[in-house]
């Protein structure tokens, strides 16, 4: 049993393909669906947009943690070389930031719908804008991950595989 467990494949993974990118791009949509519900609510002074947008925030905060987990795991099996640690650190420190970030943001957002469920604040969607910032940092740096260093391509893990550098 322990023999399945240790074999990984062509992408240095147990599993057919990398998970945190599904788990991430979904925190992403709800994040920027959610700002847009906000922004566009308390434009239109429609609140109803903000209950969408409480749901929204409340599964993002559950699901970043989710996605941590796993590009945790993925990242200690991508055995990245020289050039890309910095920006693999860097990604993994923003990332955990985000955890925290968007569970405050959560948590500010549930003070602001316990106490008037039709109204937010202009500093609340300041903050939301600030968070999207941080999450567009955040994609470019996962996008060079993959699409600049390759990390669990199938070439660069044959050449890391052959003690090529890539």
């Amino acid at each position: 049993m322990f023999d399945y467990l240790t074999n990984l494949n062509d992408h240095n993974l147990p599993y057919p393909d990398t998970i945190h990118p599904i788990v991430v791009h979904f925190v992403i949509a709800m994040v920027l669906f959610a700002f847009c519900c906000d922004v566009i609510g308390y434009f239109t002074r429609n609140s109803r947009l903000f209950e969408v947008s409480w749901w929204n925030m409340l599964i993002a905060t559950i699901s970043i943690f989710v996605a941590i987990i796993f590009g945790q795991f993925e990242a200690g099996l991508a055995k990245p070389y020289e050039v890309a640690k910095s920006v693999l650190n860097v990604h993994t420190l923003i990332g955990w930031s985000l955890s925290g970030i968007i569970a405050a943001i959560t948590a500010w957002r549930y003070v602001i719908r316990a106490r008037d469920p039709k109204r937010i604040t202009f500093y609340y969607l300041g903050a939301g804008l600030i968070l999207i910032a941080i999450v567009g940092l955040q994609v470019y740096l996962g996008d060079e991950l993959v699409w600049v260093y390759g990390l669990h391509t199938v070439p660069v893990v044959e050449a890391l595989k052959d003690n090529i550098s890539p």
